[in-house]
């Protein structure tokens, strides 16, 4: 019995194991895609073929409170995270749906922010500077989406069969993938916007 434990003691630390080493793999794939984006962007940045530039499109009210709401999910999240390995359920929900909330808001600040830009003849067609904007920005605004679908998926796998050891385990997967998100952000939020009003 004592070696059938120890066997499947070892089979769950192997599990644990190759599924942190798996998404760290998956989480440095996805930073090597986004630094080609901004290496792309910054050499396009200037390629506006007579059109508007980042002086002219961007407005940082916006952007700021985007960024705020971003990084309040960031925190909302870490909180779930805390909540689930310490098995409460009622702030892990509350911390989940404020974190979905709040990376709603974002996601649609950040559609209304691409429709009104399009709508005013500055689509991703219109130059390379907006064809690598739309590309780096929208890139970023899919994982976000896609994001806060895993984390529905996340709450639902609690609520059916509570804080097991796998969910705990993609869980803190999902953790790790929303900080990531959040830094790729600031360093967005910088490079694009930031620098991109400056004179």
């Amino acid at each position: 019995m004592s070696a059938t434990v120890t066997a499947d003691q070892r089979l769950s630390q192997a599990k644990r194991i190759t599924v942190g080493y798996g998404f760290w793999i998956f989480l440095l794939s996805d930073i090597v895609m986004f630094a080609c984006f901004f290496a792309t962007y910054a050499v396009l940045v200037g390629a506006t073929d007579g059109g508007p530039d980042g002086r002219q499109l961007f407005h940082l009210d916006g952007v700021a409170i985007e960024t705020a709401c971003l990084l309040a999910s960031s925190f909302t999240c870490g909180l779930a995270s805390m909540a689930a390995g310490n098995r409460n359920a009622i702030t892990f929900y509350v911390a989940m749906a404020m974190t979905l909330g709040l990376g709603a808001v974002f996601l649609g600040m950040e559609a209304t922010e691409f429709l009104s830009m399009a709508a005013r003849g500055a689509g991703p067609t219109r130059s390379a500077f907006l064809s690598a904007f739309f590309a780096l920005v929208g890139c970023h605004g899919v994982h976000v989406g896609v994001g806060l679908l895993w984390l529905m998926t996340m709450v639902a796998q609690v609520y059916a069969k509570g804080f097991r050891a796998d969910i705990l385990r993609r869980l803190l997967c999902f953790t790790l993938f929303w900080h990531a998100l959040d830094i790729i952000w600031v360093a967005l939020f910088t490079v694009v916007y930031l620098i991109g009003v400056a004179p």
